[in-house]
């Protein structure tokens, strides 16, 4: 355990009673026709079963339910890509908060769409001109609005661990022995969660982050011992996951614990999109789906046990996910 981490398996624990009954229980599945190509056992943690399509209103609840009636007046604030942003947003109007979200000009026109429909207000900006964080906490200090980040805050990360308690309760009654879990990686919250719960309960289980090639600023930073940054001159389909580094708090938690880092390719992951929609019948975003790619293409190590990975989204473009699914991108 790092020293004075952000979280601890109390905070995942709290976060669990807290989001019971009110975040989905997503499934843990299995197919044969993945085991037998794998050549052994793999369960897939499917978050794309969530509110708004991935995990990220796990750690969006979590932080937005614990305000005081006073603060939840003055709204929330946030920056995301997509899919903290419709975690926000769906969060947000549960409770009964105004949310504004601070949004790349260029993300995907269905998290757009969907994070409007949930009441949230858009302010667009250029990822390549301007800074999303000085925009939204300009926005917050203006308006006494909470500032939500997407994965460097306790509370979220213990709303993402939530996912590494479900894990380990539905492997147990799958009578499955789990000695490898897959985890997409952008900032980090969602592995750091996932991380306290597991390794807390189960060390012997080896974590991997799984990010796009030319981001894979934690698989560096895991082998540099710091904080290490993205080439940011490179360019991916998976739009989740496109932190310029790993996160402050999340960090720590991640070089404490994770066996290691894997990086995919677009092309990867296009074929792992495929395999799902095929094969396992299901949606998965780019930047969900790397786990997936990381274990189809043989970059994952070898393991004698039980495997889980985890796609975390589907919410992905129609037009980008016909063009994978046809081949034609």
């Amino acid at each position: 355990m790092p020293d004075s981490p952000a979280i601890q398996i109390a905070d995942v624990l709290d976060a669990a009673r807290l989001l019971d009954g009110i975040a989905v229980r997503t499934p843990l599945i299995e197919n044969q026709i993945l085991n037998e190509r794998i050549g052994g056992r793999v369960l897939i943690k499917f978050e794309g079963a969530q509110h708004t399509g991935s995990f990220k209103f796990r750690g969006a609840y979590n932080r937005l339910a614990r305000l005081l009636p006073s603060e939840r007046a003055a709204g929330v604030v946030a920056w995301s890509s997509g899919n903290h942003a419709q975690g926000v947003a769906c969060a947000a109007r549960m409770l009964g908060m105004p949310a504004t979200i601070v949004m790349p000009a260029d993300a995907p026109a269905i998290k757009a769409a969907n994070t409007r429909a949930l009441g949230a207000r858009i302010i667009p900006y250029d990822r390549l001109t301007e800074s999303r964080e000085e925009i939204a906490t300009r926005l917050a200090r203006d308006s006494g609005a909470t500032l939500l980040p997407s994965f460097d805050d306790p509370h979220v990360m213990a709303g993402q661990g939530t996912v590494g308690l479900e894990i380990l309760e539905q492997a147990k009654q799958a009578r499955a022995n789990v000695e490898q879990i897959l985890v997409c990686c952008g900032g980090g919250g969602l592995i750091s969660g996932i991380a306290t719960a597991v390794k807390t309960l189960r060390p012997d289980v080896a974590i991997y982050s799984v990010e796009p090639d030319g981001y894979d600023d934690t698989a560096r930073s895991l082998a540099s011992g710091v904080r290490e940054r993205a080439m940011l001159d490179t360019t991916s389909i998976c739009d989740a996951l496109l932190a310029p580094s790993p996160g402050v708090l999340t960090f720590p938690i991640n070089h404490a614990w994770l066996a290691g880092g894997l990086a995919v390719s677009d092309a990867e992951v296009r074929a792992a999109m495929r395999f799902a929609f095929s094969t396992l019948k299901f949606v998965a975003e780019p930047g969900g789906a790397v786990a997936l790619a990381a274990l189809l293409a043989g970059k994952a190590p070898s393991c004698p046990g039980d495997r889980v990975v985890v796609i975390s989204g589907a919410n992905v473009d129609p037009d980008l996910f016909a063009a994978v699914i046809s081949g034609t991108d």
